[in-house]
């Protein structure tokens, strides 16, 4: 089986994934102390309160259900699992740093090239890079990720092939409408932050980015990839 073909089996996904799981949920549960929630991802939370709906014990179910999805799918494709998925996945993890310099790179034209077009943007907030926020940057890896690639994108994506949508405009429809909500996502909710023209046109581009990642490279790159980004963003000065 060759590199391109091995980064999509769920297998080597689920090696990667499952130090970025164990890294923020373990980083939520050191540094947020006795109020964890408080540092968590958005989308990890809004996963949790559906899962708390339900009468589940977040905590432990919402990691579980993570891993468990890539662990059965995993099984069931058991048979061509990919030979050498340490350097699979050495190679993934190389990928996901390019993708996150590439966009880090697009965002610091963004904002000159929208301005020369005439759009007025206010100021992006100002990035606050402590471990804290370090380990909500995983768990945006992750669980944006899951949320509006793995089950937004996708969902969407099958929806309108099964509606005899062309492919190509399915994808297209799939990657603009999950992109709107992702961006949109950032602002609503107790989580939310002030609408910002800026960093909702920024979210929307990302996410345009990161469903063609997705698409082409599979859920582990895109997921590393947006973890890489916004790690790298945290740390920069």
């Amino acid at each position: 089986m060759g590199y391109f073909r091995a980064t999509r089996h769920p297998w080597p996904t689920l090696v990667l994934l499952v130090p970025l799981l164990l890294a923020y949920e373990g980083g939520v549960l050191w540094f947020g102390g006795p109020n964890p929630d408080l540092i968590r991802n958005g989308a990890d939370a809004w996963l949790r309160m559906a899962l708390q709906a339900y009468g589940l014990e977040q905590v432990v179910i919402a990691p579980v259900f993570v891993a468990l999805i890539f662990a059965v799918w995993s099984w069931w494709r058991r048979q061509d699992r990919p030979d050498a998925v340490l350097g699979v996945c050495c190679g993934m993890g190389l990928e996901c740093f390019g993708f996150a310099i590439l966009l880090w790179g697009l965002s610091h034209g963004l904002a000159p090239m929208l301005q020369q077009l005439g759009v007025t943007l206010a100021q992006p907030p100002t990035i606050d890079p402590v471990m804290a926020r370090l380990v909500t940057f995983i768990g945006a890896g992750i669980y944006e990720e899951i949320l509006f690639r793995f089950l937004l994108f996708s969902g969407l994506t099958i929806l309108l092939r099964l509606a005899l949508t062309p492919r190509f405009q399915a994808l297209l429809i799939a990657a603009v409408i999950s992109a709107f909500v992702f961006a949109a996502a950032h602002h609503v909710g107790p989580y939310g932050e002030p609408m910002n023209s800026y960093v909702f046109l920024f979210r929307f581009m990302a996410g345009m980015y990161f469903a063609a990642v997705y698409h082409f490279r599979g859920f582990a790159v895109a997921a590393g990839a947006h973890a890489c980004y916004d790690v790298l963003v945290g740390l920069a000065p």
